[in-house]
């Protein structure tokens, strides 16, 4: 099958297009990626959609952060259920039509209700967590562990921010993704969000002790260092309607 050619990797998000479905703010965030060859995470994807590529290698991402004023539309965030603390573990993709986004192979959440929801609204990976976050200065401690019998998947991240840095190549191509890949009720679909560009800071990672993202389908990465680290204070996003994922954007 013959692509559409991939989109730019721009910082700047295009305006969404038609009714604003949800506004939120992603908050005290920090970014771990590990580069691995595309055809080991290929077969993660949903129909219609491929990992996308920077010098020939994609990356796996765990992503720990505090989710803040979450609501409908334009509206104020739901008392109590619009603000949990979240951990993702996540790839980058592009579809037939040329848009890069996210794909989210687990996002877990403290919050049963909303882990509920995301999962029967949108068909979204959302996992039910133990979490906690602590900010002492500029070092954040993020600790999750899913709530399941036995031995269930943890992780525990402790990293030492520091200055805002001039944003690389690779910050773009990871922090620039203008919406998700979700497969739901036999479609792929492209949920369009926009955002400010992140400001991205240096971080230094103190500790690292995880197994969520071997429990999402990526095994064998944490028990090395990552291939990319940044922490960022956070931006408020807005997120379109869910669309098809073979039918190119509306200039």
């Amino acid at each position: 099958m013959r692509h559409a050619a991939v989109e730019p990797v721009s910082a700047e998000a295009p305006r969404l297009t038609g009714l604003t479905m949800m506004s939120q703010s992603w908050r005290d965030l920090t970014f771990l990626h590990w580069a691995v060859k595309p055809e080991t995470v290929a077969h993660l994807m949903p129909p219609g959609v491929r990992p996308d590529t920077l010098d020939g290698v994609t990356y796996v991402g765990l992503i720990p952060f505090r989710m803040v004023g979450a609501g409908l539309g334009h509206g104020p965030g739901i008392p109590y259920l619009g603000s949990f603390l979240e951990t993702n573990v996540r790839l980058y993709s592009v579809d037939d039509t040329g848009r890069r986004g996210i794909v989210f192979l687990s996002l877990d959440a403290d919050r049963a209700t909303v882990v509920v929801g995301a999962r029967l609204a949108f068909g979204l990976p959302y996992r039910w967590a133990r979490m906690s976050y602590q900010a002492n200065g500029d070092t954040h401690t993020y600790v999750a562990r899913l709530r399941r019998a036995g031995s269930p998947p943890s992780s525990r991240v402790v990293v030492r921010a520091s200055a805002r840095r001039q944003s690389t190549e690779l910050d773009h191509f990871l922090s620039a993704r203008w919406g998700l890949h979700v497969h739901w009720w036999g479609r792929t679909l492209y949920v369009p969000n926009h955002h400010a560009p992140w400001p991205i800071h240096d971080a230094e990672l103190l500790e690292l002790d995880d197994g969520l993202v071997a429990s999402a389908g990526c095994s064998g990465l944490t028990s090395r260092p990552p291939d990319h680290l940044g922490f960022s204070p956070g931006v408020h996003t807005f997120f379109g309607l869910p669309g098809d994922a073979t039918r190119p954007r509306r200039p």
